[in-house]
């Protein structure tokens, strides 16, 4: 398929002079261009796996199996994904590796949000040297990209039960429990990962950063819209839990440990149980710089 490039999708990454709140707009990514020669992302993944075999001759099987053999990206992550939910015998790898790839490549927006959220991680967080080893090994990306597929067959293809499917797997593989419903943009880092929890009609902007221990909850047993609705550009600390059908402001950040029950508006910051609002000054660099200070 034809990938969009890097720069391009951080260029997309926010949207400007919204009239609509951003839980309202419409559900899509932005379209890749047809004409891309060159996948920028898998090329530079590929020569970062040629530089490790070079490092460490003991990963050549390893990287040429999951990289160097494989014609694109969305061909290599969707054969990574498969060895790692599959149950022999009774999910079969080949099975799940079809399934995943013909979702990943049927719709062009998922490649690209895969591509900047491999960005992102890149980007952000500082023990990550290589996006190499983020398509390998970090399970926060890696379940975050089984979401994407299993959205896709939940939303627009009615197939559910292959959705929960996923997700299921994916919580048992890397202790994140996204449901198939929730909508989540691109540019995501999910930090650590583990024991992160996002609801059926959670929203989640472009470019937001959370860590370990976060939920995006509803508050009881009420239906309909019921989670929360995270703006662009938001950071969520260790352990937060924002509860409710309760909006997010673009550029706020929520504290570590914080509990949220009320809207935080536009840069603010949320701390506290139950968290406090404090005014700041807005801005779209807070999931980006990652700083956690108050």
């Amino acid at each position: 398929m034809a990938a969009c490039s890097v720069e391009k999708c951080r260029e997309k990454s926010f949207l400007k002079g919204r009239s609509i709140p951003f839980y309202d707009r419409p559900y899509s990514f932005p379209t890749t261009p047809a004409t891309m020669p060159i996948d920028e992302t898998w090329e530079q993944i590929k020569v970062e796996a040629q530089s490790d075999i070079v490092n460490e001759p003991i990963l050549r099987n390893y990287y040429c199996d999951l990289i160097l053999f494989c014609p694109s990206l969305e061909s290599a992550l969707a054969a990574h994904l498969a060895s790692k939910l599959s149950i022999p015998d009774i999910i079969p790898r080949d099975t799940l590796k079809h399934l995943l790839h013909d979702a990943l490549t049927a719709d062009p927006e998922l490649g690209c949000a895969v591509r900047a959220d491999l960005c992102a991680v890149r980007d952000r967080d500082p023990a990550c040297e290589k996006m190499v080893h983020c398509f390998l090994y970090y399970k926060g990306f890696l379940a975050l990209q089984v979401h994407r597929v299993a959205h896709w067959l939940w939303t627009y293809k009615g197939r559910r039960a292959a959705a929960l499917l996923l997700q299921s797997r994916s919580s048992e593989v890397f202790a994140v429990d996204i449901h198939p419903g929730a909508r989540i943009g691109k540019g995501i880092l999910l930090d650590h990962a583990t024991g992160v929890v996002i609801g059926e009609t959670a929203v989640i902007g472009n470019d937001v950063s959370m860590l370990h221990g976060v939920t995006l909850g509803g508050t009881g047993k009420e239906a309909g819209d019921r989670h929360p609705k995270v703006g662009d550009g938001v950071l969520i600390g260790a352990g937060a839990n924002v509860l409710g059908n309760v909006t997010i402001g673009d550029g706020a950040k929520i504290g570590v440990g914080a509990v949220v029950l009320k809207p935080v508006p536009d840069g603010a910051t949320a701390v506290g149980n139950p968290a406090k609002v404090l005014e700041g000054k807005k801005s779209s660099l807070l999931a980006v710089s990652m700083d956690h200070r108050f």
